[in-house]
């Protein structure tokens, strides 16, 4: 073995060394609990599928799957549209170009957990004072506290900060596009709307693609919003997959049971994904 391959090794090894012990044991000792019946403690046995079955049966499991789709198909929208919107408009030749795209920047760098409570904070007490003091019903109350609209609050807060990182992969995919092609659609006498959906969206269609892919998956975890603004409530209404995971495994002695949910929902997150991921690679070539 020669010098280069040796030093190669020397340091890729504590990388998967700590990848291993850190990351994959952990999942793969998941996997063999979620065929058991342990609580975390004392002595456990095996029951199989038992597990994977109950999750099916589990009203909570699922009224947890169907409200984090719905968060995360309404926020991975909200986000990839303003996020486009943001990104074209900071594209574009104006003022303070560089300056804009450091604020826009910034939530992205924020803590989650800090961000969640500091819009707590502004849904409990700012906006009810202000909705008093103008009169408005509608923004007098702690939307967080109300089961029907708590969601909207977190697809707020949860889009404010990803806005950021996606208009960055857009501003990355805009600048990849010549200035040359413009001038040629705008000698053609191509109106704005018509470069657009004829010009930019086909040529940032890959950044479109990872885009939606990443947002979907990282919205379908969500789990930091939940534990800073309601706690997966008011009652479980606002309780994600992620949050009911962790609650009931390592609060409510259901180790096991959720080791099974856990392995259940990383599935799904796969097959989402890939799935997603085929239809909006076939639409590009389509475009």
């Amino acid at each position: 073995m020669n010098k280069r391959k040796l030093a190669f090794y020397f340091m890729a090894m504590p990388a998967v060394l700590l990848f291993f012990v850190f990351h994959t044991y952990p999942a793969l000792q998941g996997i063999f609990y979620s065929f058991t019946n342990w609580n975390g403690y004392g002595d456990w046995d095996f029951v199989g599928l038992k597990n994977y079955l109950n999750v099916f049966k589990d009203s909570r499991a699922i009224h947890a799957y169907l409200f984090t789709f719905k968060f995360a198909i309404v926020s991975t929208i909200i986000v990839n549209v303003f996020s486009l919107l943001i990104a074209i408009g900071l594209n574009s030749k104006i003022k303070g170009r560089n300056f804009f795209r450091g604020v826009y920047f910034l939530p992205n760098i924020l803590s989650i957990l800090i961000v969640g409570f500091i819009f707590n904070y502004i849904f409990a007490h700012i906006i009810p004072q202000l909705g008093e003091d103008l009169h408005l019903e509608a923004l007098s109350k702690n939307i967080l506290g109300d089961p029907d609209l708590a969601w909207i609050g977190i697809v707020i807060v949860a889009a404010w900060q990803a806005i950021a990182f996606n208009t960055i992969l857009y501003l990355a995919g805009l600048q990849t596009i010549s200035t040359d092609i413009y001038e040629a659609s705008s000698i053609d006498g191509a109106g704005k709307w018509r470069e657009f959906w004829s010009i930019t969206f086909p040529l940032i269609a890959p950044f479109f693609t990872i885009n939606m892919v990443l947002a979907l998956k990282n919205f379908l975890m969500v789990f930091d919003q939940i534990v800073a603004m309601t706690g997966g409530g008011p009652g479980t209404s606002t309780e994600s997959i992620s949050y009911l995971i962790y609650k009931g495994g390592f609060q409510g002695g259901e180790f096991a049971y959720q080791s099974a949910n856990a392995v259940v929902y990383f599935i799904v997150i796969v097959v989402v994904s890939l799935v997603q991921l085929r239809i909006l690679q076939r639409r590009e070539v389509e475009m």
